[in-house]
């Protein structure tokens, strides 16, 4: 199996560890696995035009064929102005609808006021939900006071929620692999 975290941010580090984390998680639960990050700021993701994929750059191009190769993913935001990043909902755009389907799509995200956490919510969950997505239950928020300044996390029941985040998601895409 492979999993896919996605970092949506452009700037910083929080994000990306976040997600880096649940990657880590996951593999020490199951070695088996393999894991890959795909962190935007690390790449130039043309803005959506309304042409097939293969009018994009290189960047663009490998970016959504590694989201859409996944057998399932972890998506990561940090939340600006009570809303995830352009540079996510612009990745968002490239996938067609049925993207995540039978696609577990786990989510962490990453903001400095505890009301964030509902932008994962009632943001997030939806537009992966209508990309076909799975949502597990035990998605993760994490504060920015949970990272110490090396942007470690440092705050043991986040670390604990990561890992049941990661044990959530290999379950529920072994069950679904099965049935398939």
């Amino acid at each position: 199996m492979k999993l896919v975290g996605v970092s949506g941010s452009l700037i910083g580090e929080k994000t990306s560890k976040a997600v880096h984390e649940v990657l880590q998680a996951a593999k020490a639960i199951e070695p088996s696995i393999s894991t890959e990050l795909v962190d935007l700021k690390e790449y130039e993701v043309e803005f959506v035009k309304g042409t097939p994929l293969s009018y994009y750059n290189a960047d663009t191009v490998k970016v959504v064929n590694t989201v859409l190769s996944a057998d399932f993913l972890v998506i990561g935001t940090p939340i600006y102005q009570a809303s995830i990043p352009g540079a996510l909902k612009n990745l968002f755009d490239h996938l067609p609808m049925d993207a995540f389907k039978s696609k577990v799509t786990g989510m962490v995200t990453t903001g400095g006021t505890d009301k964030h956490y509902l932008v994962m919510e009632y943001q997030l969950k939806p537009i992966l939900t209508y990309l076909k997505g799975i949502a597990p239950l035990g998605n993760v928020f994490v504060h920015n006071s949970d990272f110490d300044v090396h942007n470690e996390i440092v705050t043991a029941d986040v670390n604990s929620r990561i890992k049941k985040l990661a044990e959530e998601m290999i379950y529920l895409q072994k069950g679904i692999s099965v049935g398939s």
